[in-house]
């Protein structure tokens, strides 16, 4: 039986990309191997929105280059954000791989694997939609919409995953009563801009819709509150603008969802929101902010920051610092600005700022998230927190709470449960506690 491995880099998209592959590959007689080194086919999934993760991909097609001259024989693709509509500057580069395959398009990858007799059975039939990966836990995320259609500067996910398309709302239940049956407790529904989904998608008449009949977020949110064995939903990454009351009202409303929201900011000046082409202005991103936590005070609010974008003043990133201070964020997610090839930004944005002033900024973000999230968990201290529990090593347990943030504590045999806790102490990072005396809440 041939063997398969495929190294993944990157967001929970690009898992997710990968396990759905590697359950096509088994499906069409390959089995999956443990490392690359006993592999007829090796495939690369790719990342491409940081330079790092792209350096990483370069590294390891120059190993595999010097396997092949050593006179090693496998297959190789390379798949994901890094492909582009064209390759032929991809493949001037790296003669040496066999197969390119932009995000969710197989066929390249199927064709390679010689199995090319059933390619027009992959591609055009039920194949696909029929095919869920295996999940690694108790946890797993699932693709709801694809792409995007925001086309903010800084960004390539457009260029390289295309424009916004929707699941069906009955291909991502299937796919969610699969995990359940094989054990998961809690989904995270993915999107780019996850508030998007449904609006590509036909009226179906399903209940509990949007006004216009189309399907929504909470459409599937309302669904999975049905599905037996999944006691959790999560969702991200959210848009501003495409936060509704509606969804906003099913998280606060809905017992499996968690109060728990990703909602980029990426600066805190409006000047700098204009030339990323973030299509919003601060008082719109802080309205939302206080509608989520007018329903829901005490929800956990996560946001991602660029630092030293094109262009960006002393002032300007003053006014980011200021923004995180005023809004207090459970978790900031920072970066430094980095060229995409291909971005608006790259073309017309010269990247004019220095990179010891992007790491002092980031610094400095850094040291207002380690305070904004030390003042929220220090709040829990002597309060019982739920914790789903995910795994154990070490004679400890480690989970989550429904507002994300990691607990340790001292006990065993919980894999899968809603357990209880008694918070002792916190960092900025995690949560240490101990189990309550009536720990387990639900077994399901």
């Amino acid at each position: 039986m041939p063997a398969f491995h495929i190294w993944t880099l990157g967001c929970q998209m690009n898992r997710a990309d990968s396990l759905k592959l590697a359950a096509g590959l088994e499906r069409l007689g390959y089995s999956e191997a443990g490392d690359d080194g006993a592999s007829d086919l090796i495939v690369i999934n790719t990342c491409s929105v940081r330079q790092h993760a792209e350096d990483r991909a370069y590294s390891r097609l120059g190993v595999l280059r010097k396997r092949r001259e050593r006179g090693e024989q496998f297959k190789l693709a390379v798949m994901g954000c890094m492909v582009g509509p064209k390759t032929d500057e991809l493949e001037r580069r790296f003669p040496w791989v066999d197969a390119w395959a932009r995000p969710q398009e197989f066929d390249p990858i199927i064709e390679l694997a010689g199995r090319s007799d059933l390619g027009r059975d992959v591609s055009e039939g039920e194949f696909w939609t029929e095919t869920f990966g295996v999940p690694e836990g108790v946890t797993a995320f699932v693709p709801v919409v694809h792409g995007c259609d925001k086309f903010c500067t800084f960004c390539i996910v457009p260029f390289r995953r295309g424009r916004e398309r929707s699941r069906p709302v009955a291909e991502v239940l299937a796919e969610v009563r699969h995990l359940a049956a094989h054990g998961v407790r809690e989904v995270t529904l993915l999107g780019q801009t996850v508030e998007a989904y449904g609006r590509d998608l036909d009226s179906d008449g399903q209940a509990g819709e949007r006004p216009d009949g189309r399907a929504d977020l909470a459409t599937l949110f309302e669904a999975i509150e049905r599905i037996d064995g999944i006691v959790r939903t999560r969702f991200l990454t959210s848009y501003p603008r495409d936060m509704t009351d509606r969804i906003i009202g099913a998280v606060a409303d809905l017992p499996k969802v968690c109060e728990h929201f990703n909602l980029p900011v990426q600066s805190g000046d409006d000047t700098v929101l204009e030339r990323m082409r973030r299509g919003y202005t601060l008082a719109e991103y802080e309205e939302r902010v206080q509608r989520i936590r007018g329903r829901m005070p005490h929800a956990a609010i996560a946001t991602d920051v660029i630092v030293g974008f094109p262009g960006e003043t002393d002032e300007q990133f003053a006014n980011t610092i200021a923004l995180l201070e005023r809004l207090q964020f459970d978790v900031i997610h920072a970066a430094a600005y980095s060229e995409r090839p291909g971005t608006y930004a790259t073309r017309n944005q010269p990247d004019d700022v220095p990179l010891e002033v992007k790491k002092a900024r980031l610094q400095a973000v850094e040291a207002v998230h380690a305070d904004s999230a030390s003042r929220i968990n220090r709040r829990l201290i002597g309060e019982r927190v739920e914790v789903l529990v995910e795994r154990e090593e070490d004679g400890r347990s480690t989970g989550r709470t429904r507002g994300g943030q990691l607990v340790h504590f001292a006990e065993t045999g919980l894999v899968g449960e809603l357990a209880e806790v008694i918070v002792d102490s916190v960092t900025p990072w995690s949560l240490q506690g101990r189990a309550a005396d009536d720990v387990a809440l639900a077994v399901v």
